[in-house]
């Protein structure tokens, strides 16, 4: 599995949004209000601004707190715009990086992503790097407990899925970006637990590391992803799930 696949599993074991709730809902925030400045403040037309409120639900964000994201990003207050940049290079063992960021000043969020791939012994490059290494997918964690993953597969495939990745713990759906959504209401009309879906920069091929560079690859997810403007970090990292308990129990 590639490592932010694998990370974002880490992260549910390490209970990480337990410890860390306050700056994670301040991230979901920023997306919900991105996603209603981008598209309007109706979730039923705007299916990026579903997608945020989804995952802000899914982490147990107060509703007030949603609203308000909403609000501020229909309010029309061009000082608070927020804009999506993306950033890439390449991290430990040379592994390429993709790294999504939510930011009102592109300056100090260049400076802070610049300064994690410098102390990591990474190199930032420029606008399409490592892009061509990846391709741009919906994907959905369906959880595994209490389902049928044969069922899950079928039901996916029929609403024309691309591919069906099962894990121990999660079942991942992928799908064109055109597709994204007619997969995911087929599947909560199924009944599928679908809160955990969004548009993902998939490696073609993954890389191969030593258990060693894996380790590092984690550590340097998890630094980006606590910087407070970055919103994803993909690479094409594969994770041994040997080395993702371990990191898991660090």
């Amino acid at each position: 599995m590639s490592g932010h696949s694998k990370w974002s599993t880490i992260k549910h074991k390490k209970g990480a949004a337990d410890k860390k709730r306050g700056a994670i809902f301040t991230k979901l925030a920023k997306a919900v209000t991105v996603a209603a400045q981008n598209g309007g403040g109706d979730p039923d037309t705007n299916f990026t601004l579903r997608l945020a409120v989804d995952k802000a639900r899914a982490a147990n964000m107060p509703k007030d707190n949603i609203e308000r994201a909403i609000q501020r990003g229909v309010g029309g207050d061009k000082s608070e715009a927020l804009d999506d940049v993306v950033y890439e290079g390449y991290g430990p063992g040379g592994v390429a990086v993709m790294v999504e960021a939510t930011t009102n000043n592109r300056n100090r969020t260049a400076g802070q992503v610049r300064a994690v791939f410098t102390k990591h012994g990474s190199s930032l490059g420029e606008s399409g790097t490592v892009a061509w290494q990846f391709n741009r997918r919906g994907t959905i964690a369906v959880p595994a407990a209490g389902i049928d993953p044969d069922e899950l597969v079928m039901a996916a495939i029929d609403a024309g899925a691309l591919d069906v990745e099962p894990e121990d713990d999660y079942v991942t759906v992928y799908t064109e970006v055109a597709d994204f959504q007619k997969v995911k209401q087929a599947l909560e009309a199924a009944g599928y637990d679908t809160s955990e879906a969004e548009l993902a920069m998939v490696p073609s091929v993954l890389m191969e590391l030593d258990p060693g560079k894996q380790l590092q690859v984690l550590k340097f997810i998890e630094v980006l992803e606590d910087q407070d403007d970055v919103d994803q970090v993909w690479t094409n990292a594969e994770i041994s799930d040997e080395v993702a308990e371990q990191y898991a129990e660090s």
